[in-house]
C-alpha cells in the first residue's frame, strides 16, 4: 500500500497548513460582559464602548448580549455598580460621622479616578445595583443615626455624591484632553496646560480685571487633590452646621 503523507509516524508536507484546534468558547454571561466592558471602559474609554464593541471582546455577535444587557444604558449602571463594589466600608459608627463620611468620600473618589470614565455613568441616574445601595445605606444610615432629620440627610448624601462623580469625571475629562494632544505623562500635560492659563489671565487688562491678573499664581497653583479636599470639608462642615444631633 502506498504511502500517505498525513498518517501516524509521518510527517506532513511542509507545504500543507495545519489548523491549530480552536479553543473552546467560555459560555457568556452577565458577568464575562461587565468584565468585558469594564476592560474597554478602562483603556480606550467611554466614547469606545458599545455593545458591538464588547461584543467583538468576547468573540461574538451583539444580539448575544441582549439576553443579558437590554441596551449601553443598562450596561454603564452595571459597570458602575461594579465598580462601586471596589469601595471599603467600615462599621457604622454615628460618633465619629463626620470622620467616616469623609474616609468614605475619599474612598470613593479613589475607586472612581482608578476607572476612566466611569464617572460618567453615575451623573443624571439614580443608581440601583447591589453596590450602589450598599454605599447609600451606609451614608444615609450614618447621618440618621447622628441626629440629621432623614429628608436632610437624603439631601446631604445626594450633593456630597454629585460632588465627588463630578470631581472624578473632570478627572476623566484632563485624560482624554491629554490623550488628545498627544501627552503621555500626567505632569507634563498639566504644566503645559496651568501654563497657558497663566499665561492667559497674566495677559489680561488689569486696570478691568485687578484681582485676577494680580494673584495668579493664586488661583492656579492649586493641585487637583488640594481642591478637592478642600471642597469635601465645606461640605462635611456644611452638613455639621445642620446636624441636630451629636457632632464630630
Amino acid at each position: 500500500m502506498a504511502d500517505r503523507a498525513g498518517e501516524e509516524g509521518i510527517p506532513a508536507p511542509p507545504w500543507r497548513k495545519r489548523r491549530k484546534p480552536a479553543q473552546p468558547k467560555r459560555q457568556l454571561s452577565l458577568d464575562l460582559i461587565i468584565e468585558a466592558g469594564l476592560r474597554i471602559l478602562d483603556t480606550e474609554g467611554l466614547g469606545a464602548l458599545s455593545m458591538r464593541r464588547v461584543a467583538q471582546e468576547l468573540d461574538t455577535g451583539p444580539a448575544s448580549l441582549y439576553a443579558h444587557v437590554a441596551n449601553k444604558d443598562e450596561l454603564l449602571e452595571l459597570l458602575y455598580d461594579r465598580v462601586l463594589g471596589e469601595i471599603r466600608l467600615p462599621e457604622r459608627d454615628p460618633a465619629r460621622w463626620k470622620e467616616q463620611l469623609r474616609a468614605y468620600a475619599l474612598e470613593m473618589h479613589r475607586v472612581l479616578k482608578a476607572h476612566r470614565d466611569v464617572a460618567r455613568a453615575a451623573l443624571a441616574t439614580i443608581p440601583t445595583g447591589e453596590n450602589s445601595v450598599r454605599t447609600g445605606e451606609f451614608v444615609f444610615g450614618l447621618l440618621v443615626e447622628a441626629g440629621m432629620p432623614p429628608r436632610e440627610a437624603a439631601v446631604a448624601l445626594d450633593r456630597l455624591s454629585l460632588y465627588v462623580v463630578g470631581d472624578a469625571y473632570e478627572a476623566s475629562l484632563h485624560h482624554a484632553r491629554m490623550r488628545a494632544a498627544g501627552f503621555t505623562d500626567k505632569r507634563e500635560y498639566f504644566e503645559s496646560w496651568i501654563g497657558q492659563i497663566k499665561s492667559y489671565y497674566r495677559a489680561l487688562p488689569p486696570e478691568r480685571f485687578p484681582h485676577l491678573t494680580k494673584h495668579v499664581d493664586d488661583l492656579v497653583d492649586a493641585g487637583g487633590e488640594e481642591r478637592f479636599r478642600y471642597g469635601l470639608e465645606l461640605i462635611l462642615d456644611g452638613i455639621e452646621a445642620r446636624m441636630t444631633g451629636t457632632k464630630a
